[in-house]
C-alpha cells in the first residue's frame, strides 16, 4: 500500500527557515505530480505549492512566492518544501499530497495525503 510519510516542521522564529520532506513508498511516485498544502485553525486546506511529475513545472501560492521552494528527487521518491523567511501567518499544519494520475495544479484531485506536520512560526 502506497503511503506518504512526512518529516520536518516544528517551531521557528519569524524570519527563520524549515524544510519539509515527504517520502513515498511504492513504485509510481515518479508518475504523479505532488503538492504541499496547509491548513490553519478555522480555515480550509489550501495549496501552497505544486510540482509536476518530472519537476519541470512548479507553482506557488501568491503569499509564498520568493520564500518557499518545492523540489523533488524521483530517485528517492521524495518531495521537499524549503521554507525561508517564515512569517507567523505561515503557521499551519502542512500536508503533502499526491495528485491523481494525469492531474496537476490548479486541479485539486489529490489521491493520497501525508499525515501532516505542524509548522509554528513565532513573532
Amino acid at each position: 500500500q502506497v503511503q506518504l510519510v512526512q518529516s520536518g516542521g516544528g517551531l521557528v522564529q519569524a524570519g527563520g527557515s524549515l524544510r519539509l520532506s515527504c517520502a513515498a513508498s511504492g513504485s509510481t511516485f515518479n508518475m504523479h505530480a505532488m503538492g504541499w498544502f496547509r491548513q490553519a485553525p478555522g480555515k480550509e486546506r489550501e495549496v501552497v505549492s505544486a510540482i509536476s511529475w518530472n519537476g519541470g513545472m512548479s507553482h506557488y501560492a501568491d503569499d509564498v512566492i520568493g520564500r518557499f521552494a518545492i523540489s523533488r528527487d524521483n530517485a528517492k521518491n521524495t518531495v521537499y518544501l524549503q521554507m525561508n523567511s517564515l512569517k507567523p501567518e505561515d503557521t499551519a499544519v502542512y500536508f503533502c499530497g499526491q495528485y491523481a494520475l494525469g492531474t496537476y495544479y490548479p486541479l485539486y484531485d489529490i489521491s493520497l495525503w501525508g499525515q501532516g506536520t505542524q509548522v509554528t512560526v513565532s513573532s
